[in-house]
């Protein structure tokens, strides 16, 4: 049988979710962008002796890496928008509206515990007591 504590910890994973999908986008992001700029200005970047994040060697090879990697960008913004409407949905759920705060700015805005206070104007222990009384209501998929 779970502890309560198990099922806490699972469902923050659960919320997790979205900003893992969050950075997941955004180091897509980057490489893309080095990728461009490797090939806008492959001298200047060999000159500084920093790696080349490619070596494609023509603009058929170049070509199909951006696009390979454009595709991954719609397929994890696509999922990263799946995640948030999903999360988005259960924190909906919520009977409280200073716990649906809480879990909106923690793992929607993917906020920190002082930004959240100051943001709320609720001290530290009343943020941490919403967010463990918004655990223990919070359901799942």
């Amino acid at each position: 049988m779970e502890t309560v504590k198990e099922e806490n910890e699972r469902k923050k994973e659960y919320l997790k979710q979205y900003g893992k999908a969050l950075r997941q986008e955004k180091r897509i992001e980057e490489e893309l962008e080095r990728l461009k700029l490797d090939r806008m200005l492959p001298g200047a970047l060999a000159a500084d002796g920093l790696p080349k994040s490619s070596n494609l060697s023509d603009l058929s090879d170049y070509m199909a890496k951006i696009d390979e990697l454009e595709r991954k960008l719609i397929r994890q913004r696509g999922k990263k928008v799946q995640i948030r409407t999903e999360i988005r949905e259960r924190i909906e759920e919520l009977d409280n509206e200073k716990e649906k705060d809480v879990l909106t700015k923690r793992y929607i805005d993917c906020e920190g515990w002082n930004r959240i206070c100051d943001e709320t104007g609720y001290r530290w222990t009343q943020v941490h007591r919403n967010h463990s009384e918004a655990l223990k209501k919070f359901k799942m998929v």
